[in-house]
């Protein structure tokens, strides 16, 4: 069955820097663009980050452009965020997801990592 495992989150100190995985199974990984989402408490789920299957196009969110990087390892079928200069307004939990294509509903969600950015 479809799985999106995500792993990484934690409690790290303001400027600090922290990176998440998530590994997906079940599904062609290589033909599905991925994609970070987070939700803070209170506020609507947000995305973050996306890239594409094959070329490894990007795109990010005004929040977190020029902060955070996404990347991915079609050999390990594993897409990463990598988090840097956190503040406390990027506590939220972290989701992976993939779709199709993109601009495409989402067809796939993790259960998310929370992280915690807290003195």
């Amino acid at each position: 069955q479809v799985q999106l495992v995500e792993s990484g989150g934690g409690l790290v100190q303001p400027g600090g820097s922290l990176t998440l995985s998530c590994v997906g199974s079940g599904f062609i990984f290589t033909t599905y663009v991925m994609s970070w989402y987070r939700q803070a408490p209170g506020k609507e789920r947000e995305l973050i980050a996306s890239i594409s299957s094959v070329v490894g196009s990007t795109n990010y969110g005004d929040s977190v452009k020029g902060l955070f990087t996404v990347s991915r390892s079609n050999a390990n079928n594993t897409v990463y965020l990598q988090m840097n200069s956190l503040k406390p307004d990027d506590t939220a939990m972290y989701y992976c997801s993939a779709r199709d294509s993109w601009g495409a509903p989402v067809n796939y969600w993790g259960r998310g990592t929370l992280v915690t950015v807290s003195t």
